[in-house]
């Protein structure tokens, strides 16, 4: 089971819509010990770093996302859900993440429109099996004015280019993250949901074994 966090922020519906085509069993719920139990967990998001947080510690659900992802259980963040892996982020001052992933997240420079939005182009500095079945230059799109600074270049799964290169796909160990939004992404974006849910069946049949 792929438990989608309800936290009361983000493209709950879309999401979920996206993992159920893909072929999972999913549950959108807020509840800790759900969250707990579930086989991964699907942290999505949009809108502003410090509020999202807010409504994650209101919830009671900050302490359980930091135990379920330090266990090893999968965790995938999307959007705002990425964001929130970092130690902080300097939107409308500075706010701390859940420090899942060592780095910060910053603002576009002046001299770009912001939010960055619409279609942009995937690279992939290393292989990565969340992108099997996926070649360089796939388009995803994205919505957002800011973007992650990791502190460990190995942190950095995919990047994409708006001014410069930032990271549009992060990951360390079972902790992972896309900056655009995959349920908007058309092909691409479900290929890259259809194999998180086979990393998290490998995951889950490797425990069982």
């Amino acid at each position: 089971m792929i438990a989608i966090v309800d936290y009361g922020i983000g493209n709950l519906g879309s999401v979920t819509k996206g993992f159920r085509h893909a072929g999972a069993e999913t549950v959108l719920t807020g509840d800790p010990a759900a969250l707990a139990a579930a086989e991964a967990l699907v942290l999505p998001g949009d809108g502003a770093f410090a509020a999202s947080m807010d409504e994650l510690r209101s919830r009671g659900l900050v302490d359980v996302l930091i135990d379920v992802a330090r266990t090893g259980t999968p965790l995938l963040g999307i959007c705002i859900g990425m964001q929130l892996l970092f130690e902080e982020s300097e939107e409308h001052g500075r706010h701390a993440g859940l420090g899942l992933l060592p780095g910060r997240v910053r603002r576009f420079d002046d001299s770009l429109v912001v939010p960055h939005m619409g279609w942009n182009s995937l690279s992939f500095p290393r292989p990565h099996p969340l992108f099997d079945g996926l070649a360089p230059g796939s388009y995803v799109y994205f919505v957002h004015s800011y973007f992650c600074e990791p502190k460990e270049p190995g942190d950095v799964l995919a990047t994409s280019d708006y001014g410069h290169d930032f990271a549009a796909v992060v990951g360390r160990g079972n902790v992972l993250g896309v900056q655009f939004h995959p349920e908007k992404s058309q092909a691409v974006g479900l290929r890259m949901v259809e194999n998180f849910v086979r990393l998290v069946a490998t995951h889950t049949s490797g425990r069982a074994a």
